[in-house]
């Protein structure tokens, strides 16, 4: 039993991460609104119905990282280095990551976050399934543009983000010691995750960013000295 198990698994991997990069490829080549899903599950060689199995929506295809990017939420706080609290874990994480390269598009050029390189959506999320290239480069910045420019895909992205809350929330509140519903790090789970979203507004992100960071800093570490 557990080898056929095994087996239709890494089938349904397959048939998803196929979807995936077909949808992205098509996406990038010929724009978002302008590919249905059927030519995607045509170019996957998949029925429609067999495409929704795997993604509830056509947005879902373009965020095919959502699990991955949860993970190394909780991961950055859970893993951070000695000495180091859950904040500044989680600022590095969220100032690097991958998802302000998503939510900024050319923040890197505005404010000098620097260059995004495949190696370091990798070790940010972990395995993805961008099609070969869109790590790198004019790919990546092409990937970041159609979603800059598609009202459906911000606003997914935006409520994709803010789903990682009660994992982050749980995640901050058993690494300081807080009951699993401790509002204070549900509060600090949802206004950190927040601050991509409305740093990307202002001319200078990365430094509404850190002026945003710094206030929550504050007022949690009046509150959670030493974590």
């Amino acid at each position: 039993m557990t080898e056929p198990t095994g087996r239709r698994e890494r089938k349904k991997a397959q048939t998803r991460k196929a979807l995936a990069d077909a949808a992205l490829e098509l996406f990038l080549e010929r724009g978002y609104d302008q590919v249905g899903v059927k030519e995607v599950a045509d170019a996957a060689d998949v029925s429609v119905t067999t495409l929704f199995k795997h993604f509830p929506c056509k947005e879902a295809l373009v965020f095919d990282l959502e699990q991955d990017i949860e993970a190394a939420l909780v991961g950055a706080v859970r893993d951070r280095a000695p000495g180091r609290s859950v904040l500044e874990a989680l600022r590095e994480h969220l100032l690097t990551a991958v998802g302000p390269h998503l939510l900024w598009p050319g923040a890197a050029e505005k404010s000098g976050l620097g260059e995004f390189s495949r190696e370091h959506l990798l070790t940010a999320v972990g395995p993805h399934t961008l099609p070969p290239g869109v790590g790198e480069g004019s790919r990546l910045e092409e990937f970041s543009r159609m979603v800059e420019k598609t009202p459906a895909l911000r606003e997914y992205a935006h409520r994709m983000w803010l789903r990682h809350e009660a994992a982050l929330g749980r995640a901050i509140a058993a690494e300081t010691g807080a009951p699993e519903d401790d509002v204070t790090c549900a509060a600090l789970a949802r206004f950190a995750l927040d601050i991509p979203f409305l740093a990307g507004s202002h001319p200078d992100p990365a430094a509404a960013a850190d002026a945003m960071f710094t206030l929550l800093e504050r007022g949690w570490n009046a509150t959670h000295p030493g974590h």
